[in-house]
């Protein structure tokens, strides 16, 4: 893959929820590389439910920006454990997925949350299917679907040009928060 200085990345991230909200938002950012912001899109999903895959290729796909190139999520769980399916947005948005993680996880803790709540094979089966966690620099991990280890390093590095987060996310992340809580901070 050819990375132009302005590939179009959309960074998702969702919003704070209380555990009596029913929903939370989903902010999109869309970034020409890590410099430049051309939009923004959002949605909202279901907390702790089984609607943010779908919710997402929708937002996607609907995006009037149709020269997307990539997607970086901050992280596979939104919503609690809304957990997305990156095989199935990468194959349905036809875009490859980086999911971007800020420490390392802890798969042990993370299972045995995960059981106490409803579909919860389910929400494991995704899990597994994100695939191989890899270390990237600064504290950060991520995952891939349909790009290489090393081209979704490249992009990582190159976005991340504020702070050690990519820029999309850093950007959907605040945006995210400001519309949840009303105020929002940097990462």
């Amino acid at each position: 893959m050819h990375l132009k200085p302005e590939t179009r990345i959309m960074g998702i991230d969702d919003g704070s929820f209380n555990k009596t909200d029913k929903e939370t938002i989903i902010v999109g950012v869309i970034f020409r590389g890590g410099y430049w912001i051309d939009g923004m899109v959002s949605t909202h999903i279901t907390v702790d439910g089984m609607d943010a895959t779908d919710r997402l290729i929708s937002m996607i796909n609907d995006c009037k920006y149709k020269d997307l190139r990539i997607l970086m999520l901050s992280g596979i769980t939104f919503g609690g454990f809304n957990v997305v399916d990156i095989e199935r947005l990468s194959m349905e948005t036809g875009l490859p997925v980086i999911v971007v993680i800020e420490k390392k996880p802890d798969f042990d803790s993370i299972l045995n949350a995960v059981k106490n709540v409803n579909n919860h094979k389910e929400r494991i089966k995704h899990m597994e299917r994100a695939g191989a966690v890899h270390k990237g620099d600064n504290g950060i991990y991520f995952q891939v679907c349909g790009i290489s280890e090393d081209v979704a390093l490249t992009l990582i590095r190159k976005t991340s040009t504020h702070s050690y987060i990519p820029e999309p996310l850093r950007v959907s992340h605040i945006i995210a928060s400001g519309i949840s809580r009303g105020e929002a901070s940097k990462r």
